[in-house]
């Protein structure tokens, strides 16, 4: 039997003030934090037997500086690895185990317009590449197509690269990324080739949204709207723009904690607390609906 490892929350506060010093994509703002979350400390704000409640509660005070939403105290109830990154990635594993890799729905609807739904979440590129490749070539030969998004939760920037390459006719620049480790930027383009075959630039392209979609699913509605080539439908997305990485602090607990912002080539800015911004708003249980009928009056053009 695995032994139960005592909750001490000054620990915990210890081990977050100092991954939120080193590894915060905003120093100043850590330095914010770091008061903020030693002063709760000592006030007795964290005094709680509960791993979930400890969480709830310093998540709270993470994000009511900035209200960014990458910066948490995740709860896992399953004990997880002490290996930075290995809590997520676990439960990652089990949902592209469960999902089809990511890709649980394509359908083709009247007119010859596809659907595309991708969820939970674009997961890493090494697992995901031959389901996405096969699902968008499967979708290459429709008139128009759907991307649904509304329940995906993030997930991969190269994943993004990926679909983006299905999706335009040539080597696009799509994103910039600043990290905090050596103060470094890497630029994300589409690929110029693609395994299968592509749906190209041209076709009728609709993305679906809502405010559950978050992260590498926003990055992926942002980008394809900054370039003008896809027509976003449905409600604004959460905004969540900056990439994060998790540090274990409890055998229960994940440091989740942004290390890098993103900075599109096209607005020169991000979806940041802001979301994506429907080009076509509505609520999100009607979104393919709507774009369906769009695609068919544009085919009827």
């Amino acid at each position: 039997m695995t032994p139960v490892t005592p909750l001490r929350p000054a620990h915990v506060i210890d081990e977050t003030t100092r991954l939120l010093t080193e590894h915060y994509v905003f120093p100043e703002t850590a330095g914010q934090l770091v008061g903020l979350l030693r002063r709760r400390l000592a006030e007795g704000a964290y005094e709680t037997g509960d791993a979930e409640e400890l969480a709830r509660r310093v998540t709270t005070d993470l994000q009511s500086v900035n209200g960014d939403r990458h910066l948490s105290l995740k709860f896992h109830a399953d004990q997880v690895p002490a290996k930075q990154g290995a809590a997520n990635l676990e439960s990652v594993r089990r949902d592209f185990d469960t999902s089809l890799g990511g890709v649980p729905r394509v359908e083709l609807l009247d007119g010859k317009v596809a659907v595309l739904e991708l969820a939970p979440m674009l997961f890493p590129l090494d697992w995901a590449a031959e389901p996405l490749a096969a699902a968008l070539t499967l979708v290459s030969r429709a008139d128009a197509l759907v991307i649904d998004l509304r329940a995906n939760r993030g997930g991969d920037p190269d994943s993004v690269a990926f679909v983006c390459s299905y999706l335009l006719d040539r080597r696009t620049h799509l994103n910039t990324m600043y990290w905090r480790a050596g103060d470094r930027s890497e630029q994300s383009w589409s690929l110029p080739h693609v395994p299968g075959a592509g749906f190209g630039g041209t076709k009728p392209l609709y993305v679906l949204t809502s405010s559950d979609t978050f992260s590498a699913a926003e990055e992926l509605a942002y980008d394809l709207q900054q370039l003008g080539r896809a027509v976003v439908v449905g409600a604004p997305t959460r905004g969540g723009a900056h990439p994060r990485d998790g540090w274990t602090v409890h055998p229960h607990l994940e440091a989740s904690i942004p290390i890098g912002r993103a900075v599109n080539p096209v607005s020169g800015t991000n979806w940041e607390g802001v979301g994506v911004q429907p080009d076509v708003p509505c609520a999100p249980a009607e979104a393919l609906e709507h774009a369906h009928k769009l695609a068919l009056a544009r085919s009827a053009d």
